[in-house]
């Protein structure tokens, strides 16, 4: 793994350049710099403090974290299916010991990203599991490092293997995804595009989370488009936060919910 690629240190995007000096992810309006300015660390720092945990939380899928928190704090999650495990989202923390864990529940056949916060480390990922990635194109601006492993899809759905496939919600930004797994009852990974709320029985939609700016009603009627087809019983969010049945009702009712307060 290459120690020269700076990580922001606010939001765990990894860049090419050793000279980087802007998180051009941190200086949008959606998402922040850091009070004190802005701050990077690298991959080796990381492991040094950071340790990742795998959690079982489905018969079938894995939580990835990190501890103490780093970043915005998501986590990615591990779904594993017959033909092959896709990685869905990434985190910044790496190291030879997650690497070890994943390859021993059978490695990753493929790396989807919801959106552009979640980036992370994803090339050292893919490097790490010879895994290709899976990117919306209207995303496409917003990968700071190239590599030829980035697949850059088009269109609203993506169909990968084993009923998987990738489905466009935009909104939160042009390119956010969600990630639908028709066995197991049915289950919805969302990045921030819907967001699973604290509750465990809704969810909710914003351009960005941290600035509290709305997203219009337009954008919320193409998210609900896009996920009306799906049938799915359990929802699982970006943060630890997932609902384990009655899924579908719960995004129907809170997209209802939410164009209702924003007439």
């Amino acid at each position: 793994m290459n120690t020269e690629h700076p990580i922001c240190a606010t939001c765990g995007i990894q860049y090419e350049s050793a000279t980087q000096e802007h998180c051009l992810v941190c200086e949008d309006s959606r998402q922040y710099v850091n009070a004190d300015g802005q701050q990077w660390t690298t991959l080796p720092a990381l492991n040094k403090t950071h340790k990742n945990i795998i959690e079982k939380v489905a018969p079938n899928m894995y939580a990835i974290y990190t501890s103490p928190r780093f970043g915005i704090g998501q986590h990615a999650h591990l779904m594993v299916t017959p033909n092959g495990n896709i990685l869905w989202d990434c985190i910044a923390n790496l190291d030879a010991t997650t690497i070890d864990i994943i390859k021993k529940l059978g490695g990753i056949r493929a790396i989807a990203i919801s959106h552009p916060h979640y980036y992370s480390t994803m090339i050292e990922w893919s490097k790490a599991f010879d895994a290709p990635i899976y990117i919306h194109q209207s995303d496409k601006k917003w990968v700071q490092r190239k590599s030829e492993a980035v697949h850059f899809w088009e269109g609203r759905e993506k169909t990968l293997w084993d009923g998987l496939k990738l489905v466009l919600c935009a909104g939160h930004f042009d390119g956010a995804t969600v990630l639908y797994n028709p066995d197991h009852g049915g289950q919805l990974l969302t990045g921030d595009m819907p967001l699973v709320c604290s509750d465990r029985k809704s969810v909710t939609f914003m351009y960005s989370y941290p600035n509290y700016i709305p997203l219009s009603s337009e954008a919320i009627r193409y998210a609900k488009e896009s996920l009306d087809p799906l049938k799915y019983d359990s929802v699982f969010g970006a943060f630890g936060t997932y609902i384990r049945g009655d899924g579908k009702k719960a995004v129907d009712f809170s997209i209802s919910r939410y164009l209702g307060q924003i007439k």
